[in-house]
């Protein structure tokens, strides 16, 4: 797993705009505020009901959620489940609503 920051991953947002982002947060917290990408809340992940990823595996792949801690646990997760390349963002929402708006 890797570290990126918020401001890292804005960067490679607008630079390619086909990240594959996950967001492990509750449908309530994705729908108050999201940045992108596929909602799979934590708890899909912790029992391994990863079907909607399965096929990122090999990708990479940006996780975040409110400040940074379930994505970590996330990760851990995804990389047991055989994802190769995992980036957790630091900070998470709250960094994001913070540093970029």
């Amino acid at each position: 797993m890797k570290d990126i920051s918020v401001q890292e991953l804005k960067k490679l947002m607008d630079d390619d705009g086909t990240l594959n982002i996950i967001d492990v947060r509750e449908p309530d917290e994705h729908a108050e505020f999201n940045i992108g990408g596929i909602l799979l809340p934590l708890g899909k992940i912790m029992s391994f009901q990863l079907e909607d990823v399965e096929e990122l595996k090999d990708q990479e792949v940006y996780v975040y959620c409110r400040s940074g801690k379930r994505s970590m646990q996330a990760c851990m997760v995804l990389e047991q489940a055989g994802f190769e390349h995992v980036n957790n963002v630091n900070g998470g929402i709250l960094a994001w609503q913070e540093q970029i708006g």
